[in-house]
């Protein structure tokens, strides 16, 4: 199977740098030939090694939903690039910390792969942080979305829900272990996250940061860009002062130490 790896960027959220950051990653897990594509509305300053292709059109009006990705469908296009066969879709933020190489050996090349979201163990939900797919197989999905992009926001209020309900043929997911998510599989449970740093779980591939938890937050040893990180003591205080978002016990599970592994991943080069 060709090794195709692509992402989206578009808008402010994510800086260029992000997208360096990641084919960066990619290249030191992943064995040579491999190709990395970025569907972007900037080309300046991505890496030499990155192939910059347009943002495909929406070719509808963004739903107004607070929750869901929906820019994200622009990749379910038949003519998407010119490319064809299985691609692996990463997102930005995501954290690379093993050889990607059976990611495009697993399954069949006609599967849609998804990351299983440990949020919701009663459900059978995917994550599309990181998943693998054959160019137009889910153009159906688009064209779905497309006769009414409000209502299916609404219906399925996530992308990832409306993939995993509505790809033809069904999805699959990663084996266990190859994909972890950070709140859930590495932030160490309180009291014990005050007094070692998250783990890196053994084997996993990459990590996904979904919600507002991301990588330049783990390592600062921060919940998010709202906060910042202070000793366990002062995080303490500052929880029983009132000085926190949501219950105490929220704040006391919600430290973190910065994460070392994730500043070592997250480098631009070798």
């Amino acid at each position: 199977m060709k090794k195709q790896v692509i992402c989206i960027r578009w808008g402010e959220k994510y800086g260029v740098d992000y997208v360096n950051r990641l084919y960066s990653m990619v290249a030191r897990n992943i064995t040579p030939p491999f190709d990395f594509y970025c569907f972007t509305d900037t080309f300046e300053g991505l890496d030499p090694g990155i192939t910059a292709m347009p943002l495909p059109d929406l070719d509808c009006e963004m739903p107004k939903t607070r929750q869901g990705i929906w820019g994200k469908s622009r990749l379910w296009r038949a003519d998407l690039g010119g490319l064809s066969g299985p691609v692996l879709f990463l997102d930005l933020d995501v954290v690379v910390t093993g050889n990607l190489d059976a990611m495009f050996e697993h399954g069949s090349p006609d599967d849609v792969i998804l990351t299983r979201n440990p949020n919701t163990p009663f459900e059978r939900l995917g994550q599309t942080s990181l998943y693998r797919f054959p160019v137009g197989k889910l153009a159906p999905l688009r064209e779905e979305f497309l006769a009414d992009p409000q209502g299916t926001a609404e219906k399925y209020v996530f992308e990832q829900r409306f993939v995993t309900r509505r790809a033809p043929g069904g999805v699959k997911f990663w084996p266990k272990g190859w994909v972890a998510t950070f709140k859930w599989h590495c932030v160490r449970l309180f009291p014990i996250n005050f007094f070692a740093q998250p783990k890196l779980p053994k084997g996993t591939k990459v990590v996904i940061f979904p919600g507002a938890l991301n990588p330049p937050d783990a390592i600062a040893g921060r919940w998010n860009k709202r906060t910042h990180h202070m000793r366990p003591w002062e995080h303490l205080k500052a929880g029983l002062r009132g000085e926190r978002e949501g219950s105490l016990f929220r704040h006391l599970r919600h430290f973190l130490w910065p994460t070392t592994w994730v500043e070592e991943a997250w480098r631009k080069k070798p």
